[in-house]
Order: structure tokens, then C-alpha cells, then sequence
């Protein structure tokens, strides 16, 4: 019988509970999910949100920011991936890439000011490492120049090991890079055929020796379950050699096999993807296996060493969410810069241009490249409260809530309250007069739990533009 384990490694959830379970549903890197932005919101309504947030500093502060820069370019195509990329072998790309985000840089300096203090940027991509490191420190030195870096900013780049060397993170880190993730995603020799991303254990092993000695302050390994040709047998050695690498963190995510919506997909013969049984027996190893090598299941999709900076904010209920998943920093302005990148600043939401075309006309026009976003209602910032302190502390306080937003939990959900019965009965939430608390196993499917709080996924039932939860 396929069951389900907690950090005591005891049984359950039976069978028939895990598929219950087993459905698509958002990863909450956001509330409102991003499926819900408007194109009513534009670059004008994003200026707004700029200039009210420099007009916040003046008059006594604001939150903290974050960037974000989304490098869509890789050499060739993942056939499991659904990010926006650009497939090509002409780096010539990358340096009028540069020059396009230098406009967009000085769009927001225009709006917010110089100077404005970073305390997290994250390359992401596609492969940031398609540019070269020339062109890296040209961006770097870019962002550096129209904002100031907190003296202990996380600094983070997504490496794709194929591609680099030892000397490569060498340079990473001289350009200031201090934080740095691996897209491993599966080494089993046949599912890197099958999904068209090749790379021994050993390449990827002297990479993060090599990143250890320079002192990174963490290296995450990112891994993918569900993938085709994937076997729960296959899939335990994976998580054996990952585990024997001690990355200070493990993403692990589920594939979504949406082809209707991700060309490349249409690669992946559906025969070859594991059944729903082996997925949750895959999910279940994953969990039991990271545990027993001694890291602490963050929640949802992260694990961490004891010692990682997430394992100590989990601990301490310090743990926050933004579009890159978990993190430490608190809650926070996030400027996106790129195309197709999705940012945050005030209670508003916005997303770039998603074609290159597009992204490359706004600015020639002056303009920032927003094509759709959204200005957040009373309710969603009430229900985003709610969904986010389920994700990301497993807790939710009525007082905290109610004194915040003006309301009482019981009246303003109460369906929401009955449909946690369900969850209640399998043990993932308990509920009290004045709390609910997510229990030990229902973190592992804490989506399920934050889903009864998504007005608009209850409204209009439409799950299949989602990931599955298992």
C-alpha cells in the first residue's frame, strides 16, 4: 500500500486519501494566481504603483525591495519545460538583450529614483549562463549602478551545468554572485535521453565541490518528479546521489504535462509517463528519503539543511513567499525586468511582455513593457493574508487576521470552514476558535489546504492550467 510519511516517518494516508488529493492546483508564488491578470492593468497603472512607492520613501519608508531579471535564452530545448525561452545558438542575442534591459532599468530609475536599497536579485531564465561573463558583469554592474545592494543581499543565479566549468563559478562569484541553483531535474541516463537534457552525476558533482570551496552561501539542486521514463526505482537512486551532493537546498517539483499550452511538451509521449500510483510513490520516497539524509522539509516543494538560512526561518516562522517560491526575506516590492517577467510593487501585480517583439516595441516607444497585471480588491489582500501564512508558516491566527483586515474569520469564510471538514477528517488541519493549524502531514499538501481560500478557483473550478499537487 502506498502511503504518505511524517517527519516521524509514521503511516497516514491511505491510498484512496492520496488521490483524492492528487489534482491540479496553483503553487501560490502569488495571490491573485498570475492566470488572473487583466490587461485594463498596463504601464500606466504601474507607473502609479512606482511613483506611490516613491512617494512612500519620503514621507517614512517602504518595504524592502527585491529584483528579479529573466534571461530567456538557452542553446537548446528541455522538452519538460513550460518557461518562457528563446532557443538559439546566436549569443550576439544576449549583448542586444543587455541593451534593451538597460532601457527598462532606466524607466524605473526615472520613476523611483537611484539608489533604491536591494536586499535580494535572482537571474533566472531560461539560462542566465547563456550570456557570457563579460555580459553578466555588464548587467551586474548596470543594476549596481541604478540601485544599491543591501551589505548582505542574496545574490542568486540559476547555472545550467552543462554549460559550466569550475572556472565559470569562479567568475560567477567575482562578479558578486554569493548564492547559486543547479537545474539537475533527474539523473537517470534514459530520462535525460527522453527529455533532451544530458549531464553526468560527476559534471554536476564537481560543480558544487567547486562552489562549496569558493563559499557560497547556498547551493540549491533542482529536481523534477513525473517525468517520462521516471520509475519510483529510478527516481530513489536520484534522490540517493542528490542527497550524497548535501546541496544546502532541494527544490523538487512536480511535471506538468500541459502540451496544449507548451509546445516543446509535445516531445513527451504520454505512454511514457509514470502513472499516478508511481507519482505518489515517487513524491513519498522523495519526502522520506531527504528526511532521513537529515534536511528539513520547508514546505510544499523546498527541503533544507538544519543550518540553511530556510530551515532556521521555518523554525522560527520567519518563512516568506514571493514569485521564486520560499525565502527569507520578509514581505516585499519586487521589480521584474524582462520579458515575460512578473513583478510586485504595492497591492498590484504586473507581467512583461511575453514575446520579444512585443517587449523590444514598448521600450523603443518609452515605455515600460507591462502588458497585463492587477490592482489587488480588499478581499484579495485578505485572502492572500490568509493563503500566505498557510504556506508559508502553517498557521493561521484569527486575532492577527481580523485586526489587520477588519473582519471576523468565521463570517467572511464560512463555506470555507465547511469545506476544510474534509481535510480535518484526513488529518492535514486542525481548526480551533481562534486558529487553524496545518498538522505535520499536511504540509506535504498544503496547497490543498491554501486552495479552499482561492475565491476565484472555487468560483469557476478550472484547475487544468496548474501543475498537479502531487
Amino acid at each position: 500500500m502506498n502511503t504518505a510519511v511524517s517527519n516521524s516517518h509514521r503511516v497516514v494516508l491511505t491510498d484512496a486519501q492520496l488521490r483524492r488529493l492528487d489534482m491540479p492546483g496553483p503553487r501560490y508564488t502569488s495571490y491573485p494566481t498570475a492566470d488572473r491578470f487583466v490587461e485594463a492593468f498596463g504601464p500606466k497603472e504601474y507607473r502609479q504603483a512606482l511613483r506611490q512607492r516613491a512617494q512612500g520613501a519620503v514621507v517614512g519608508g517602504v518595504t524592502p525591495l527585491s529584483l528579479y531579471v529573466h534571461i530567456p535564452f538557452c542553446e537548446s530545448v528541455c522538452y519538460y519545460c513550460a518557461c518562457n525561452k528563446i532557443i538559439t545558438k546566436h549569443h550576439s542575442r544576449g549583448r542586444d538583450y543587455l541593451k534593451l534591459l538597460d532601457k527598462e532599468i532606466e524607466l524605473h530609475v526615472a520613476e523611483l529614483g537611484s539608489g533604491q536599497a536591494v536586499s535580494q536579485l535572482h537571474l533566472g531564465g531560461g539560462s542566465p549562463t547563456f550570456l557570457d561573463d563579460t555580459e553578466l558583469g555588464d548587467l551586474m554592474a548596470s543594476l549596481q549602478r541604478a540601485f544599491k545592494l543591501a551589505p548582505k543581499a542574496e545574490v542568486s543565479i540559476e547555472v545550467d551545468p552543462r554549460t559550466a566549468t569550475p572556472q565559470r563559478l569562479r567568475n560567477l562569484a567575482a562578479i558578486g554572485f554569493n548564492r547559486i541553483s543547479f537545474g539537475v531535474q533527474d539523473f537517470d541516463p534514459q530520462v535525460q535521453q527522453t527529455v533532451h537534457r544530458v549531464q553526468s552525476y560527476e559534471s554536476v558533482h564537481d560543480l558544487v565541490v567547486e562552489a562549496r570551496a569558493l563559499r557560497y552561501e547556498s547551493i540549491n539542486a533542482d529536481l523534477i518528479y513525473g517525468l517520462p521514463k521516471q520509475t519510483p526505482e529510478s527516481f530513489h537512486r536520484t534522490i540517493e546521489q542528490v542527497a550524497a551532493l548535501r546541496p544546502s537546498r532541494i527544490a523538487l517539483y512536480a511535471y506538468a504535462h500541459l502540451p496544449h499550452r507548451f509546445k516543446p511538451q509535445r516531445r513527451i509521449e504520454p505512454a511514457d509517463l509514470p502513472t499516478g500510483e508511481q507519482r505518489i510513490r515517487m513524491l513519498g520516497d522523495a519526502i522520506a528519503g531527504f528526511i532521513a539524509n537529515g534536511y528539513v522539509y520547508i514546505g510544499m516543494d523546498h527541503f533544507a539543511l538544519p543550518g540553511d538560512a530556510l530551515a532556521v526561518a521555518k523554525r522560527q516562522g520567519r518563512l516568506h513567499r514571493n514569485f521564486q517560491g520560499y525565502t527569507t526575506q520578509p514581505d516585499c516590492d519586487l521589480i521584474a525586468l524582462g520579458v515575460s517577467s512578473i513583478g510586485r510593487v504595492g497591492a498590484t501585480y504586473s507581467q512583461n511582455a511575453k514575446t520579444m517583439p512585443e517587449y523590444e516595441d514598448a521600450l523603443a516607444q518609452g515605455d515600460f513593457p507591462i502588458i497585463k497585471g492587477l490592482a489587488l480588491t480588499r478581499d484579495d489582500l485578505l485572502r492572500r493574508a490568509v493563503i500566505m501564512a498557510l504556506m508559508c508558516q502553517g498557521h493561521v491566527e484569527f486575532e492577527s487576521i481580523e485586526l489587520a483586515h477588519l473582519v471576523k474569520m468565521r463570517e467572511a469564510f464560512a463555506s470555507e470552514f465547511e469545506n476544510l471538514k474534509p481535510l480535518q477528517e484526513m488529518g492535514l488541519v486542525t481548526v480551533t476558535d481562534h486558529d487553524i493549524q496545518v498538522t505535520a502531514m499536511g504540509w506535504y499538501f498544503v496547497r490543498a489546504v491554501a486552495m479552499v481560500f482561492d475565491r476565484h478557483l472555487q468560483a469557476d473550478k478550472v484547475r487544468e492550467r496548474f501543475s498537479r499537487i502531487i
